[in-house]
């Protein structure tokens, strides 16, 4: 088996909206988004995130993910991997339950 056998099982949109990351100790965060698809998210942050910790996300959904029109979700998502990037860390995150949000003015 190849080492780099992609295992996503969702199709990933390209997109960097900002995103607020939220750990279960209650503890918030900003991050940007590199690429989303419906079933995981890959974001960029200043703060380091520990493979394994549950967190919640509130990002803009790209109208390529949804019936056609961006829209605001919550996430639960697990951290699967962290990668560190120079000053910051690349995290991927596997999205266990997402839901739909009214629109927020940011």
């Amino acid at each position: 088996m190849k080492a780099d056998t992609e295992r996503r099982s969702g199709r990933r949109i390209s997109t960097r909206v900002p995103t607020r990351v939220r750990t279960a100790h209650g503890v918030d965060q900003t991050a940007q988004t590199r690429d989303v698809s419906a079933n995981g998210v890959f974001l960029y942050t200043k703060s380091r995130m520990e493979k394994g910790t549950d967190v919640e996300l509130v990002l803009i959904l790209p109208p390529e993910l949804t019936s056609g029109e961006k829209c605001w979700v919550c996430c639960q998502a697990t951290i699967v991997r962290v990668e560190e990037e120079g000053s910051e860390f690349g995290v991927a995150a596997q999205i266990r339950r997402m839901d739909i949000l009214p629109e927020v003015t940011v």
